[in-house]
């Protein structure tokens, strides 16, 4: 009978049975308790103390102790593991146990992988678990490491094939038994560790799935540069590795979610970032600032991001066109067989690529490979959709970050945009074929697709990479930018100096940019369309800045005003996200714009429409309130004109007739000022939330549970966690009615009428308490940002020293002030003393 090897530590010798062993079989001669041995091997984990692996029992026990409890053999394996894994060992005995290990859990990996996910949480895996009970994973975990321990300054050595096994099993644990991947994630130097194994491409995908979902649940984000050589490291990839790891960047650059439930509003954002100021760069800005540094980085982005279909055949792309096949997703071991028929047929010098059917098996649970077929241009196609998809969040998350300017200039450099432009009809909108599959755990209304997901990240790419810079013109072509420059002549107005400085050689080319084209789709997109949202947002980021004149009629002329109006009028909206998007880029396309306002004048010809649009603007002042500051900022610069034109507009326009009236315009300050206050003030983001476009492309989890057509999905989620209901926008349009009104002498007036409707409404100060607390942030959330007050400044053409002044007026604590809050509360009901920071 083969003994058992000695746990460290234990003293126990050959042939002799430790107190654990002892206490497990309940004394000397005794049997083993039920359930006892499982129980206290958890408990061992849990404390580190008494029973905690298999090392710690007798062979002989183990095999009795299995007849019962069917454990697979698999205590007994890790037992033989243990013994010829030592230092001296040559491995080879050591890779054939694994290699029986591998397939027991393996077939458990791939159950969870294909089977519907509805029950996954009530099921259990009984191998995976009796793996990591008896200290499997903790073993393979020293294996693996065990090339960093130097004896007699030689660095041991285990093969690719060995590291990759261990790392297979690793990861369908992982899969399979919940914990094992966070305890992972708490093994910093493991983690390190992993990233070295990169350096193989036999164990490439492997190491880069297994970190991939340990950075998934690791409470605190790895620093990049604490990985050894990590930019000879990136250099050395092929791009076919580069866009797989763009999936582990996408996770150390992005910004961790702290999971409160207020991280959202401005309050808890200025206090983190006070906190931050103290503590330095984050961890993601120290990783972003890492991968800017390492020569070439972009660039090659940029080249996978704008590479043709035709480009990637053949089997060096194998592995990644077999994304389309859902059921198999991240399941290392059913990809290494696969790669294996792949190669096998390229010995034979077959001209296609061929993969197993669905289903087919063998022995050790992998692919059978007599069944093939022909792998599908569709599958190519799938192919360059997964790869640019990765990488476009990762360019996104670039341009958001500190070093914005310094992506902005290398993309602009590599032509990211016109490589985009002639992709957009081929791959990124292309028309989706009826028969496309439908995720597993998705029903057939879910959006939850690689290939909508792509166009939700290209269109957050275009926000992102519009948003108040001069590298937006890269959107358009030359004959474009030529438009431009003619509405500017025939307007009589100076040309805009960015795009007389935009290099003609890094434009859009073909006939259309890449801004017409996203026009053209956006009209053409049914009414229940995912992207109509992101579509308006990335066209309205385009406007955004300094209002242009040029940069309106170009979009005016392509019939965009008509096409939103449809929208909210004809085919009346009903979703609140995608009607506050029409909303602002309405506002946008119509400020200070007289052409704007006849059009929009030539569309709503009739009072019925017309009262079908201010009920679509007042069901909620959140969604509509920037409209509503656009026109009130357009009828005050129109009433200070002298022009027949304007005049016209003045007289006919049923929508500034009805801003002018000073009751519509206390109706709209009143109810701003009443639906928001400190504590819940939020501001819009740009992207949204991308740990959600992971977690669906990781593990095809529907972010909401789908209860009816179009009710849930990748896109709703996203726009539903992005803080897209933006209310700080509120008190700023609240401020521009007051600020106009000071223009004319009128502050006073309005602030009596406020006085006078808290009374009507039976909530004497209420409404003027709470307008104080709101200003009092004001100062402090704008007073040290830069980029907020430039950008207030630019869009209401209201220079910033007089945004101040009004606000420093209305707060002024002299009650004989008639343009003072405090001077229209009551004593009784005064409240301006306490902490707004207070619940």
């Amino acid at each position: 009978m083969a003994a058992a090897p000695v746990a460290a530590g234990s003293g126990a010798g050959r042939g002799r049975r430790s107190a654990a062993t002892v206490a497990a079989w309940g004394g000397w001669g005794g049997r083993p308790r039920p359930g006892n041995i499982l129980l206290q091997l958890r408990q061992g984990q849990l404390t580190g103390r008494g029973l905690v692996r298999a090392v710690q029992f007798t062979e002989t026990f183990l095999t009795e102790r299995d007849k019962q409890s069917k454990w697979s053999g698999i205590p007994q394996l890790l037992l033989k593991l243990h013994t010829t894994s030592h230092l001296h060992s040559d491995f080879v005995e050591c890779q054939n146990i694994l290699k029986e290990i591998s397939p027991l859990l393996s077939m458990e990996a791939m159950a969870f992988v294909t089977e519907e996910r509805k029950l996954t949480q009530e099921t259990t895996y009984p191998n995976t678990y009796i793996f990591d009970l008896f200290g499997g994973v903790d073993l393979l975990v020293e294996i693996l490491m065990r090339p960093t321990i130097s004896i007699r300054g030689q660095k041991l050595k285990i093969s690719d094939e060995m590291s990759k096994d261990c790392l297979s099993i690793l990861y369908n644990t992982c899969v399979c038994t919940e914990g094992v991947t966070k305890r992972l994630a708490e093994k910093n130097d493991f983690v390190i560790f992993l990233f070295t194994l990169m350096t193989s491409k036999k164990t490439f995908l492997q190491t880069a799935t297994l970190i991939e979902d340990i950075l998934g649940v690791k409470k605190e984000m790895i620093r990049l540069d604490e990985v050894p050589n990590l930019s000879s490291l990136v250099s050395n990839f092929d791009q076919q590795q580069l866009a797989n790891f763009c999936r582990i960047l996408a996770v150390t650059i992005s910004e961790m979610d702290t999971g409160n439930d207020d991280k959202h509003t401005l309050l808890a954002k200025n206090a983190q970032q006070k906190k931050s100021l103290s503590l330095g760069p984050s961890a993601a800005e120290i990783n972003q600032a890492a991968l800017l540094s390492i020569p070439g980085f972009v660039e090659r982005l940029c080249k996978l991001a704008t590479r043709k279909v035709s480009e990637s055949t053949g089997t060096a792309s194998f592995l990644q066109e077999l994304e389309e096949w859902y059921t198999w997703l991240d399941n290392a071991l059913v990809l290494d067989a696969l790669m294996r028929v792949a190669n096998e047929e390229s010995e034979h010098n077959q001209a296609s690529i061929v993969f197993p059917p669905p289903g087919a098996s063998e022995e050790n649970g992998l692919p059978h490979t007599s069944a093939r077929t022909q792998l599908p241009q569709s599958m190519k196609i799938m192919h360059e959709i997964m790869y640019k998809l990765e990488v476009l969040y990762v360019l996104c998350v670039l341009l958001m970050g500190r070093q914005r300017n310094q992506v902005h200039r290398m993309i602009a450099e590599f032509k990211l945009i016109p490589g985009l432009n002639n992709l957009f009809d081929k791959l990124i909108w292309r028309k989706h074929s009826a028969s496309a599959l439908v995720l597993h755990g998705h029903n057939q209304n879910c959006d939850c697709s690689p290939d909508i997901t792509l166009k939700i990240q290209f269109l957050r790419l275009l926000q992102s990479f519009s948003d108040h810079h001069e590298n937006k013109y890269l959107l358009l072509n030359n004959q474009e930018l030529n438009e431009l420059s003619a509405i500017s002549l025939k307007a009589n107005i100076p040309e805009v100096e960015a795009v007389l400085n935009t290099d003609r050689s890094l434009v859009c080319d073909g006939k259309r940019g890449l801004l017409t084209r996203l026009l053209q789709v956006m009209k053409k997109e049914p009414a229940e369309s995912s992207f109509r949202f992101w579509q308006a947002r990335a066209v309205e980021s385009f406007l955004r800045g300094t209002t242009s004149y040029a940069d309106q009629m170009f979009l005016l002329k392509r019939g965009l005003l008509e096409h939103i109006l449809y929208c909210i009028v004809d085919s009346e909206c009903k979703s609140r996200d995608v009607l506050q998007s029409y909303f602002d880029l309405l506002g946008e396309l119509m400020k200070f714009n007289v052409d704007a306002f006849k059009r929009f004048n030539k569309y709503i010809n009739t009072d019925a429409k017309f009262q079908v649009f201010l009920k679509q603007i007042n069901s909620s002042l959140v969604d509509s309130n920037m409209l509503v500051r656009c026109v009130t900022l357009s009828l005050d610069r129109f009433e200070n004109q002298v022009d027949m034109k304007v005049a016209e507009v003045l007289s006919e326009c049923r929508l500034l007739a009805y801003i002018s009236q000073v009751p519509t315009q206390m109706s709209f300050l009143f109810r701003l000022i009443n639906i928001i206050h400190v504590q819940t003030l939020t501001q819009k983001c740009v992207s949204g939330d991308p740990a959600l476009l992971r977690t669906v492309l990781r593990r095809n989890q529907c972010p909401i549970v789908q209860t009816g057509p179009k009710e849930g999905g990748l896109a709703s989620a996203l726009r539903s966690q992005a803080d897209l209901q933006e209310n700080v926008s509120c008190l700023n349009t609240s401020l521009v009615i007051l600020m106009l009104a000071r223009r004319k002498e009128r502050l006073p007036l309005y602030l009596r009428l406020l006085q006078r409707m808290e009374h009507s409404k039976k909530y004497p100060g209420f409404l003027l308490n709470n307008f104080h607390n709101l200003l009092r942030f004001w100062q402090q959330h704008y007073l040290h940002k830069d980029k907020d007050s430039t950008c207030l400044e630019n869009s209401s053409c209201i220079s910033f020293s007089y945004w101040k002044e009004t606000v420093s007026i209305l707060l002024n604590p002299d009650r004989q002030s008639p343009s003072a809050l405090v001077s229209y509360i009551e004593e009784p009901y005064m409240d301006i003393d306490r902490d707004f920071t207070e619940e």
